[in-house]
């Protein structure tokens, strides 16, 4: 999403990204800590910060899966192989609920075209999923993805909350020819792109519809055993590795830690029923 209104002054999602970024925590800077430099508007004086996340950053808008996702990605934070070809990218950000406070653990999972505009639909090269940081932070080393007929340059992208429904989107770069006749393009998705060294870097905070409370998110107690169930938060889960959770029997879908909030009926991307 944009970091600045149409009026020029940077949003309090802005704010709070370079807050997190720098190592500050969420409620601190919102307290009257001096803004970075990146934060402040044009006369050089902080925003003023409003008390909810009513600045324009609505949550991101939904777009369609497209023909070509696979699930079972592996978990990897890195879509370069030995040998792989294109220009270098990474893209990084932020997943925010409502409340513009970050989400950790969220389900991020990315799949895009090589630099030739082809998928790989029998493997899973530049296919695969991450978790955001306790700071809700996420980071993607991949390549620039090469264009095909009737498409303009993107990424397609899951995200998911632990425990909320699961958003699937598609980012786009500026300045992109096809992005004018691309059916499917919407300017709301656009990443901000640099060029760094002969590669390229991106940023993209994601909004997610999910309710927050303004100051500090209680933290969850895990329940080590669930009733008349196998699955345990705290495991290591893999791939096809089978549990059960008040009754029914599930079957893993991504490799994942189970935590608090990721119990199988809850998390459809990472389990399924059997």
């Amino acid at each position: 999403m944009d970091h600045e209104t149409s009026t020029g002054h940077v949003t309090r999602k802005a704010v709070l990204r370079a807050a997190l970024a720098a190592g500050i925590a969420a409620p601190t800077v919102l307290m009257g800590v001096p803004a970075l430099a990146r934060t402040l508007t044009a006369g050089g004086a902080a925003p003023a910060l409003t008390p909810e996340c009513d600045d324009g950053d609505d949550p991101t808008p939904a777009q369609t899966e497209g023909p070509y996702f696979k699930p079972n990605s592996p978990l990897r934070t890195s879509l370069l192989e030995a040998g792989t070809a294109g220009l270098r990218l990474t893209v990084s950000g932020y997943v925010f609920g409502l409340a513009c406070r970050p989400i950790a653990g969220a389900l991020l999972d990315f799949w895009q075209a090589d630099t030739n505009g082809a998928y790989d639909n029998t493997g899973f090269r530049f296919r695969g999923h991450q978790f955001t940081d306790a700071q809700g932070a996420f980071r993607l080393t991949t390549i620039v993805p090469g264009l095909y007929p009737g498409r303009t340059r993107h990424l397609h992208v899951k995200v998911q909350a632990p425990g909320r429904p699961v958003l699937t989107s598609q980012l786009y770069f500026p300045g992109e020819p096809r992005n004018n006749t691309d059916s499917i393009f919407d300017p709301r998705l656009l990443m901000t792109v640099r060029d760094a060294g002969g590669a390229r870097e991106a940023a993209f905070d994601f909004v997610l519809n999910v309710p927050q409370n303004p100051g500090p998110s209680p933290t969850a107690t895990a329940t080590t055993q669930p009733p008349g169930g196998s699955w345990a938060a705290g495991t290591a889960y893999r791939a096809g590795d089978r549990v059960t959770y008040g009754g029914p029997a599930y079957v893993c879908l991504q490799a994942h830690t189970g935590q608090a909030g990721w119990e199988p009926p809850n998390v459809p991307a990472l389990w399924r029923a059997v």
